[in-house]
């Protein structure tokens, strides 16, 4: 098996224990839904603390190591469109004195200003257009591999992790809040170096030509402060509520469509339209008034520029009657004052970017700083050609450790032996083997195959040993040829046709429009049930691992497909160790042992006829399924065996 395969069947098998094994006594689960430890307010729970804004904006930062000589470059650009703009207004001030100089018009000076404002610019439009092309590069390069390390973190995290939150809030986190962060990075960049240097620059041009005006500019400071400080403080946690809404509302809408068929079997399609209509209107309650907030900013700050353009006017009609500042100095002054105020504004207008940039990035860092699977240990070897041998040396396990699932679990699967699990729902079968490939670890324990502990081996080349046929398939968007041949990429037409013979699927791949290469939807929804669980058996002949592991792999086809499947899978278990997984037991008389678990333990073990003859749970089961008739029961159960 692929590591892409190993991927599969780990998303494959965390659906089947979402489904079948985790619904157990202890596990708080939301109504209505098949997580445990989750639900749909998990992510706004985790967001309602303040968060650090200055250690998020410092991680940002540090995303842009690989991108500090274009950052430089922007930089650049930054600077010379940031002088031409310092100028300009002292040019204006020069073309309003040549204009106001008594009787004449001093002509040479006229044509100076004008020649350097013209210049200045399409200057300006040149820079603008580099640190604009340059800038949405580098933006664009920090998000992708944000977005890169989002999603190769979610490979490596643990199966726990994906049980314990909505699929809908993991989504939204990969788009959303990503998206918001390259909105935040892309326009807050420029926008952020320019406002500073334009800021800085104005002041010094400012001094430099008259310092009581400066003070009138200098007015309006603590009032943009002012506004700043009282309309971000309530943005700020508005934003980040914003977010996680947008979460809960995306879990909700990816569950509601990836249980549309139970919605509607089961009639509650106004209860999840209710539902849905509250998590949107929660988040157009509090989206409503994060944007009523941040609207409020910039008429406020407009109206604190016209004042401060107000102030400079008062005062510099005050300077020139006096003498002490001529019309163009005042002319020049005005458009300064515009340059000081308004990148103030523009700051402002970006802090309100930036919060909803942060809450984003911050969501995107939780995941980021989520513990992965433990690493391979130094000394790991690869388990090659592996005899199959399994054992469990008083296992225990649970998910959490006030709620143990199993129980000191002790037994031994000799190679290429047949082991049968059966118990009631919940006793902890699935978990079993799901301790065996490694998705969890036990608590208590060892597990061993061929005599060594499977934490001694690497995770890939332990994965690649097992084949698994679940109860719930799952299947890609592709062709079926594809689909089949995910667990060996290099399989050629005539094994992926082999397979899905051994398998009964050949006969219905055929009657499909394009036959193996009619493309399939997401998760094979143009299949039915039992065409996809045939897909997924042969995918899994097709891979032809040591060790199998089947899940009530025949538990959706109908019984003819089921007694050809039965006698394809015996051909395959042949020489292999296998563990079967089953509810129906005529699916395994045949198997070399059969443990029987109740409550996390090993509560029985033998074959079929030994665990008959103890008349114990094995039996009550047994009879629960067939009657009381055993000998008609086990005529039936060997007609089963025979057709």
């Amino acid at each position: 098996m692929s590591d892409e395969g190993a991927v599969s069947v780990r998303a494959a098998a965390a659906e089947s224990e979402k489904r079948r094994e985790d619904r157990r006594p202890g596990f708080p689960m939301p109504p209505g839904h098949g997580r445990p430890m989750g639900g749909f307010g998990h992510g706004a729970a985790r967001t309602t603390r303040p968060k650090r804004l200055r250690e998020t904006l410092f991680r940002l930062w540090r995303c842009f190591e690989g991108e500090r000589v274009l950052l430089a470059v922007v930089f650049g650009f930054v600077l010379l469109d940031a002088a031409i703009v310092f100028f300009t207004p002292y040019w204006i001030g020069k073309a309003v004195d040549a204009l106001s100089r008594g009787q004449t018009v001093d002509w040479g000076a006229l044509e100076t200003a004008t020649a350097a404002l013209a210049a200045a610019y399409a200057g300006g439009a040149l820079a603008g257009v580099a640190q604009g092309w340059l800038s949405a590069g580098v933006a664009q390069s920090v998000v992708e591999r944000l977005r890169r390390a989002m999603f190769g973190k979610l490979r490596r995290l643990p199966l726990a992790y994906f049980d314990s939150r909505p699929h809908g809030e993991l989504m939204s986190r990969l788009t959303n809040d990503l998206d918001n962060v390259s909105n935040t990075v892309s326009q807050a960049t420029v926008q952020l170096l320019s406002g500073c240097v334009a800021v800085a620059g104005s002041l010094v041009m400012m001094l430099t030509l008259s310092w009581p005006l400066t003070l009138a500019t200098l007015t309006t400071v603590p009032l943009v402060i002012g506004l700043v400080r009282f309309v971000t403080r309530r943005t700020s946690e508005l934003f980040r509520q914003q977010q996680a809404k947008l979460g809960e509302l995306n879990g909700r809408i990816e569950e509601s469509i990836s249980g549309l068929e139970v919605v509607r079997t089961f009639n509650r399609e106004e209860r999840v339209i209710a539902e849905f209509d509250r998590a949107n209107g929660d988040l157009y309650e509090v989206g409503v008034k994060a944007q009523i907030w941040s609207g409020l900013l910039m008429p406020f700050l407009g109206v604190i520029g016209n004042f401060g353009f107000a102030v400079v006017a008062v005062v510099g009609g005050w300077l020139a009657v006096r003498g002490q500042a001529t019309a163009g100095l005042i002319a020049a002054f005005l458009v300064y004052s515009r340059q000081f105020v308004r990148p103030l504004n523009d700051l402002a207008n970006l802090y309100n970017l930036l919060l909803a940039g942060v809450a984003g990035a911050e969501r995107v860092f939780e995941t980021l700083d989520e513990r992965e699977e433990s690493a391979d240990p130094p000394d790991a070897v690869e388990l090659k050609r592996p005899r199959g041998e399994v054992v469990f040396e008083n296992v225990s396990f649970g998910y959490r450790p006030e709620v143990p699932v199993l129980r000191d679990v002790h037994f031994r699967a000799a190679a290429g032996t047949r082991t049968a699990l059966v118990g009631p729902t919940g006793a902890g079968k699935t978990t079993i083997v799901q301790l065996l490939m490694r998705f969890y670890d036990a608590t208590g324990g060892r597990i061993l195959i061929d005599g060594c502990d499977i934490r001694s081996y690497t995770r890939d080349s332990l994965r690649r040993c097992f084949g698994v046929v679940l109860q719930d398939t799952y299947l890609f968007a592709g062709t079926v040829r594809d689909n089949i041949r995910y667990g060996k990429p290099d399989a050629t037409d005539a094994e992926v046709r082999r397979a899905a013979a051994l398998a009964c699927a050949d006969s219905f791949i055929e009657r499909l429009p394009r036959g193996y290469d009619t493309m399939l939807s997401e998760n094979g929804g143009n299949l039915s049930q039992g065409e996809r669980q045939l897909l997924a058996i042969a995918r899994v002949i097709l891979a032809d691992p040591p060790i199998l592991i089947l899940d009530e792999a025949t538990s959706n086809v109908d019984t003819r497909t089921e007694r050809h499947i039965q006698r394809a899978l015996r051909n395959l278990m042949e020489g292999r160790t296998c563990f079967i997984i089953a509810h129906r037991l005529n699916t395994i008389r045949d198997a070399d042992m059969i443990l029987v678990i109740d409550g996390g333990r090993i509560v029985e073990w033998g074959t079929h006829e030994s665990l008959m003859q103890q008349g114990g749970f094995y039996r009550r089961m047994f009879e629960n399924q067939f009657g009381t008739d055993r000998s008609a029961a086990i005529c039936f159960l060997s007609r089963e065996t025979l057709q």
